[in-house]
């Protein structure tokens, strides 16, 4: 029979799991408390928090969500690096300087991804510039239409102007609306 403790570590890890965008696996090699303390302060200026959980705790509870394909890295004593934002770029880098936590595997907005892929993650743009671009690459469509669409126009307007000036300068006063005699005004 499963006791209480268990069982609220487990729901602890079920809410942390619900509320992150981010969830990074990473082994775990012992180092001084005052390195961890600092690399748990780093991360957190970037909102990553790092969690400590047991193997026995986690593995049911991954194998109730949609995280079940990570539960393969969970063999040995792991951190979990989670962050209700996508911040593999801070994450990585700030790892960079630690070998005693090393990545094996994150899921980032519900995309399994492995070390290679994380990192290939963070080189992309922000989602807002992305976002941008595209919106840029769309609007310049239309905006190319409306210019070819109204060249004719433009066009048609400036020969009839340049029609209406030689006319006056030849000294012929008739209406430029009216055709010369003896033509159809169609």
């Amino acid at each position: 029979q499963e006791d209480g403790h268990a069982r609220a570590l487990r729901r602890r890890v079920e809410e942390t799991l619900r509320a992150s965008r981010m969830v990074a696996v990473c082994q775990y090699n012992s180092m001084p408390d005052e390195d961890l303390v600092t690399l748990r302060h780093y991360l957190r200026k970037h909102n990553i928090h790092l969690h400590f959980v047991l193997n026995e705790i986690i593995r049911p509870v991954l194998a109730q969500s949609k995280y079940r394909n990570l539960l393969p890295l969970f063999v040995c004593r792991n951190v979990l690096l989670v962050s209700p934002e996508a911040r593999a770029r801070e994450m990585l880098r700030l790892l960079k300087g630690v070998p005693q936590v090393n990545l094996l595997g994150a899921c980032i907005d519900d995309t399994i991804l492995s070390r290679q892929g994380v990192e290939n993650f963070a080189q992309l743009p922000p989602l807002e510039v992305s976002q941008g671009q595209m919106v840029g690459a769309l609007s310049l469509l239309p905006s190319q239409t409306s210019s070819l669409l109204q060249r004719g126009p433009a066009y048609l307007t400036a020969l009839l102007d340049e029609h209406i000036r030689r006319l006056r300068d030849t000294g012929d006063t008739r209406e430029p609306t009216e055709p010369p005699p003896g033509q159809s005004a169609g």
